[in-house]
């Protein structure tokens, strides 16, 4: 493991609600970063197929018929797409972070906001689901779990993850520090309606989430990769072209930045916001160790005699079923046989 890595943190927009055509999009730009020496290449919140902000716009009762598309579009983790960036990564030899609406094998209407982080060698090196969806995305997604709550080793350091306002949540943000965590990525919608306005208008989520990603950097002392969608003109024109009243809200609300910051919490290396592109950052994995004299909340500046934190990483399921096995089936199947036969006609003896 190299000392030096190279970033980037992606600012781009996707082919709304179009999992085949976001992911050849995707592909472009992972093979656009490698070649200008991204190592670990970090995509936003669910941007395959889109962020669904539509539920910020409309009340639900409006909104069937994009839900419907959203499940449609979404990803299954044995999906082409995921398949797709795990041969890209291998064939271009890069770690790199996408964020999904992923469907289930369970329901037809079950989506979970999701992160997949893939190795270069193409292995899926953490699958995590956001715990809880956040205001109006619970229309959307439906709880994750701690299955995901891992820093893994990569060739570019330890990596870990979490999915927007879960970067508000202390014990999750705690999880990932407690494992030597050294670059923490959080991704972010393109923006984040909160209020028309006429009512006082939106609250400064730029602002918001370089507070919460400063407060990580500066706890974990690790380097942080905010990467955020991004709203095209296709975008805005699909939602405005629904409901034109809705020009204010979305003209109005600050777009997302994508940005890094450092150990000690300060920004560095790239800013995008208003227009779409890659940002980068050198990232010398070696300052992580330094400010660890100061305040090492996950060593000696912490009293686990006091605190004791217990994180359940068990992946959750909507059933389990415990089937007959090869020996105590071949009595069953023949007692069946047996069965029909006898309605059949057959009788005992036939």
């Amino acid at each position: 493991m190299t000392s030096s890595v190279k970033i980037a943190a992606v600012h781009a927009a996707p082919v709304f609600l179009d999992r085949a055509g976001t992911t050849a999009k995707a592909i472009s730009i992972i093979r656009e970063a490698a070649r200008g020496g991204a190592q670990l290449i970090a995509f936003p919140e669910t941007y395959i197929p889109a962020f669904p902000v539509w539920a910020a716009l409309w009340a639900p009762i409006e909104n069937h018929d994009l839900f419907v598309r959203m499940a449609e579009q979404s990803v299954a983790i044995t999906g082409p797409e995921i398949a797709a960036l795990r041969r890209e990564a291998r064939s271009l030899g890069v770690t790199i972070s996408m964020g999904i609406s992923e469907s289930s094998p369970t329901s037809v209407g079950l989506i979970w906001n999701s992160n997949v982080l893939i190795g270069p060698d193409g292995a899926i090196l953490n699958h995590h689901r956001k715990l809880v969806p956040t205001f109006y995305e619970k229309l959307i997604w439906a709880a994750g779990d701690g299955a995901g709550l891992r820093v893994v080793d990569t060739p570019v350091g330890r990596v870990g993850n979490l999915i927007c306002g879960e970067n508000t949540n202390p014990l999750a943000r705690y999880t990932l520090m407690a494992q030597a965590e050294q670059i923490h990525i959080s991704s972010w919608p393109p923006m984040w309606p909160t209020r028309r306005p006429s009512a006082g208008g939106n609250f400064n989520n730029v602002a918001a989430n370089r507070i919460r990603a400063s407060a990580h950097s500066f706890e974990a002392k690790a380097f942080g990769v905010i990467t955020a969608g991004f709203m095209d003109a296709p975008m805005r024109e699909f939602l405005i072209a629904r409901d034109p009243d809705v020009v204010d809200v979305i003209d109005r609300t600050q777009r997302a930045a994508s940005f890094f910051v450092d150990p000690t919490g300060e920004m560095f290396g790239d800013i995008l916001q208003d227009q779409e592109g890659i940002a980068y950052a050198e990232c010398d994995l070696q300052r992580c160790v330094e400010p660890k004299q100061f305040h090492d909340v996950v060593g000696y500046y912490n009293r686990f005699d006091v605190f004791d934190l217990k994180v359940n990483r068990k992946r959750l399921t909507s059933a389990t079923f415990i089937d007959a096995g090869p020996a105590e089936l071949m009595p069953a199947l023949a007692e069946q046989a047996e069965a029909i036969s006898f309605h059949n006609g057959g009788g005992l003896d036939s």
